[in-house]
């Protein structure tokens, strides 16, 4: 049996769901944009990306502690 997934990846699947697009794609557009603070890309991909707060902050929490860790 598997773990439950915690943490902001817990939301990856409704994300896809809702938005139609794999995670690694949300993650690249966060990596390759030019801004770099974590609310200016929550703000960022809800107004150019309509995604929701609650998503948004998942996949920006969880892209920037890869970047910090070195696991991108």
């Amino acid at each position: 049996m598997t773990a439950p997934v915690n943490g902001p990846a817990s939301y990856f699947p409704s994300i896809e769901k809702k938005y139609g697009r794999p995670i690694e794609d949300w993650k690249n557009l966060i990596r390759t944009s030019p801004l770099t603070k974590h609310m200016e890309l929550v703000a960022w991909l809800k107004a150019e990306h309509g995604l929701g707060h609650g998503h948004a902050n998942a996949l920006v929490a969880h892209t920037l502690a890869e970047a910090k860790s070195g696991a991108e």
